[in-house]
């Protein structure tokens, strides 16, 4: 029997937000299952969301050029617990913070609660997996982060992330140049998990290292596809279509 989304609010651990003033900081106060603060997080947020990151937004006296959210609305998913499903919720992304902002209706006046970071909790995007991991950057970085499940296969997983990157405002050096101001910065990173490992690495998006990833029984029919098929690596399609064609 499903059980009610409330009750994982209690017990998973969910974090509140509430602001009422565009550009101020909101807390978000995360609650253990007896009710008792456990931390506390600073993100961006704000009591307008739909408004708050729509073009530029003004924080602490400046302008931010885009948004640290994949979305700036609210949509409709189901939430899972393992393959259970537990509920239907709106959620959005804030990529900057890695935090899935959700709530139990659309509400504009409801409360904005913070997903509690549990790798069996997961979102159903479009039939989707998006679910919070463990990986490895590029940068040989162990990371935590959520990313969403692209082509489930026999021998490869494929996984995409959205991430932002906060860059600060850029003062001109003289009167030619133009100042660069604050923004969100969004990027695409794609990782691969083979079976039978745990290990989930970032694939580069450069043919050759990419090849060099694979099994030398593999690398040959690749190389061939990759030429044939004219693969653009950082195309999410070109991408989803490589590893359908490695699970054959």
């Amino acid at each position: 029997m499903h059980k009610p989304i409330f009750i994982l609010f209690l017990i998973l651990g969910i974090t509140s937000a509430n602001a009422q003033t565009t550009g101020q900081l909101a807390t978000y106060s995360s609650f253990s299952a007896d009710g008792g603060v456990t931390d506390a997080l600073l993100n961006y947020a704000d009591g307008s969301f739909s408004e708050n990151y729509s073009e530029n937004t003004v924080l602490n006296d400046q302008y931010i050029q885009g948004s640290p959210y994949t979305s700036n609305s609210f949509s409709p998913t189901q939430l899972y617990y393992k393959d259970e499903q537990v509920g239907n919720i709106f959620y959005r992304y804030n990529a900057l913070n890695e935090e899935v902002e959700i709530r139990k209706t659309n509400s504009e006046g409801e409360t904005i609660r913070s997903l509690a970071k549990d790798k069996e909790l997961n979102l159903r995007l479009n039939g989707k997996k998006m679910s919070f991991k463990t990986f490895i950057t590029s940068e040989k970085r162990t990371t935590n982060g959520y990313l969403t499940e692209l082509v489930k296969g026999k021998e490869y997983d494929l996984y995409k992330r959205i991430h932002v990157k906060f860059s600060e405002a850029t003062a001109p050096q003289n009167s030619f140049v133009k100042a660069i101001p604050a923004r969100f910065i969004k990027f695409t990173e794609f990782y691969v998990q083979k079976k039978g490992t745990s290990r989930i690495d970032e694939l580069p998006l450069k043919k050759t290292k990419l090849l060099n990833l694979l099994d030398d029984s593999k690398k040959g029919a690749t190389k061939q596809f990759l030429k044939a098929n004219d693969i653009n690596l950082k195309d999410e399609a070109d991408m989803i279509k490589v590893f359908e064609f490695l699970n054959t």
